[in-house]
């Protein structure tokens, strides 16, 4: 004799809330990750515009030579990246002869230093960006993720003079409601799983992780600015790199 067990009325609806909850918190994670990506396109395109302009502009014609390349670097990008260590991973500090994001009456960037795995490099930053000027560096590997840095003066956020420390900024708390959407361009309310504190050399770090979209961000402050550095990927990217760009974040040191 065969037998069935039935679920009460009370159970499947239950069950079918579980299952449109599963599937919106899906939906939201997917659009998420994907107006970044838009964004990554958008500002790829603007870059490859500008980038074309920068090499037009090199070009030097002398009526009894021809037409020859003056070589040289596009402003505000100067290598940085040292020789790997014994994991291939590669350190990147800031060069003191970068140009950019200094403004008037402003004191030079104090330089900060990352560590990245293999094959990932520096990218253009537009003066179109997102962050506009204060987006001071992008590095990118198409396979593992994206990071940037944004430095940003203190005075923006809060009255405070001489060398600032991100505890005079705020609490973990009110740092990241208050310059996470700056990183994701949303609000952060119900977004981060993870936040923890560091202090290294004097200095203190907030670290969190968010999701979605899925990044880690680092915020401190140093001199008279504003650091905040983000490493992120896309869901695929996330599962297969978690453990490296967890590490990439980990890194983030201002000297």
């Amino acid at each position: 004799m065969n037998t069935s067990l039935a679920l009460s009325p009370c159970s499947n609806i239950k069950q079918l809330g579980q299952i449109r909850g599963s599937k919106k918190r899906r939906e939201l994670s997917v659009r998420a990750e994907k107006r970044i990506e838009e964004n990554e396109e958008n500002i790829r395109r603007r870059n490859v515009l500008i980038s074309g302009v920068f090499t037009a502009s090199s070009l030097v014609f002398h009526p009894t030579e021809g037409l020859s390349v003056t070589p040289g670097l596009l402003a505000g990008r100067v290598p940085g990246l040292s020789e790997p260590d014994e994991k291939g991973w590669r350190t990147y500090q800031r060069p003191d002869e970068k140009s950019g994001g200094h403004g008037v009456g402003w004191s030079p960037i104090i330089p900060y230093l990352f560590k990245v795995p293999a094959g990932w490099q520096e990218v253009p930053v537009s003066i179109a960006d997102l962050g506009g000027t204060e987006i001071d560096l992008r590095f990118a590997n198409t396979q593992q993720g994206r990071l940037f840095v944004i430095v940003a003066p203190v005075r923006r956020f809060a009255d405070i003079d001489g060398d600032a420390t991100i505890q005079q900024i705020g609490t973990p708390g009110k740092v990241i409601e208050a310059f996470g959407p700056e990183v994701i361009g949303e609000n952060v309310e119900g977004k981060v799983l993870m936040t923890e504190t560091e202090e290294f050399d004097g200095r203190m770090y907030y670290r969190f992780e968010l999701e979605p979209p899925h990044v880690f961000i680092t915020a401190t402050a140093a001199g008279n600015r504003l650091y905040l550095f983000s490493v992120t990927g896309s869901g695929l990217q996330w599962k297969r790199h978690y453990g490296d760009l967890k590490e990439i974040a980990k890194s983030f040191r201002v000297v």
